[in-house]
């Protein structure tokens, strides 16, 4: 089974690396962005056929390590 988990910082958490990505972008002469936010993406593999036990897992998984719940949240997907 083949999972996706996506990692973004909160609304309201200042992201440098997505204001230096915009202004990059802007320098390169790439119109029309008004704004980025970075983020982190997971794809893993798991030797389960459990849907339901493999979000669970990931979930701890997030919660332990993947993200900082603190200032990021984070969204399981089975693919």
């Amino acid at each position: 089974m083949k999972a996706r988990v996506t990692v973004t910082l909160k609304t309201g958490v200042l992201d440098p690396q997505g204001k230096a990505i915009e202004g990059a972008l802007r320098s390169l002469g790439i119109d029309g962005v008004d704004s980025v936010r970075q983020g982190k993406v997971f794809d893993i593999e798991l030797g389960t056929v459990d849907k339901a036990g493999a979000e669970a897992a990931l979930k701890n998984a997030c919660e332990k390590l993947l993200a900082n719940t603190v200032v990021e949240n984070y969204r399981v997907e089975i693919l």
